[in-house]
């Protein structure tokens, strides 16, 4: 037993231990992005990435073999790494790291490790996707209210009185100049107190806006948000 969790890399580094490594690491890392997207959406290029992430952590550590002075060039190397796209969610991220650090464990010899690593961690991913622990569920209270005023109101405290009587918090998300600034189109995000009072609050808006557009619905949350 202990043989087998032992690293193959007690030596010096030959084909055959090389391609073992690697072959363990495309292996494992298609096998962990099918485990981890279970039951969910990303990009095609994700889906690659993630598969061959393993693959080319262990190969830079296989290379390294050691040598302290490479390993803290390559540490430093990493830093300068972004993605070219848009902000990942909290999951993508995870899925990031776990196959990251499955490919260290390749990349030091240790297959067995790595490689149980990846499916705990696979099998919890899927689980969590399963129970859908990864979305984030708005309360009825929760509302995104998005309101057009005119030009000569004040909108940093023209509904501040009725924010006081019919929600318990609220946040300000954008604010933006619209028909040639002739009106202003705000969104905030708020809590209502009580949502049976939501017809009564709209009708108290639409007098203080002067009837123009209101819409009050479901909160919402950035693609690109950490959940």
């Amino acid at each position: 037993m202990d043989k087998f969790f032992a690293t193959v890399l007690t030596g010096k580094l030959d084909p055959g231990t090389f391609f073992l490594c690697l072959g363990v690491a495309i292996v494992t890392g298609v096998m962990l992005t099918f485990m981890s997207y279970y039951g969910s959406h990303s990009s095609k290029s994700f889906y690659v990435a993630t598969a061959l992430l393993p693959a080319a952590v262990s190969t830079i550590f296989i290379l390294i073999n050691g040598n302290i002075g490479a390993g803290i060039t390559v540490a430093g190397a990493f830093t300068l790494v972004r993605f070219r796209s848009a902000q990942g969610t909290a999951k993508e991220i995870c899925i990031i790291f776990v196959a990251m650090v499955a490919g260290l464990a390749y990349g030091m010899g240790y297959l067995a490790y790595g490689a149980i690593f990846a499916v705990v961690a696979g099998a919890c991913l899927m689980l969590c996707t399963r129970l859908k622990l990864w979305n984030k569920k708005p309360s009825a209270k929760d509302k995104t209210l998005r309101i057009t005023i005119p030009e000569d109101l004040d909108y940093t405290t023209v509904f501040d009185d009725l924010f006081d009587k019919y929600t318990a918090s609220r946040e300000l998300v954008q604010a933006k100049s619209a028909d040639l600034g002739s009106v202003f189109r705000l969104t905030y995000n708020l809590t209502l107190k009580d949502p049976a009072q939501e017809k009564a609050f709209i009708d108290e808006l639409r007098v203080r806006n002067g009837n123009l557009d209101i819409s009050l619905g479901r909160v919402e949350y950035r693609v690109g948000e950490l959940l």
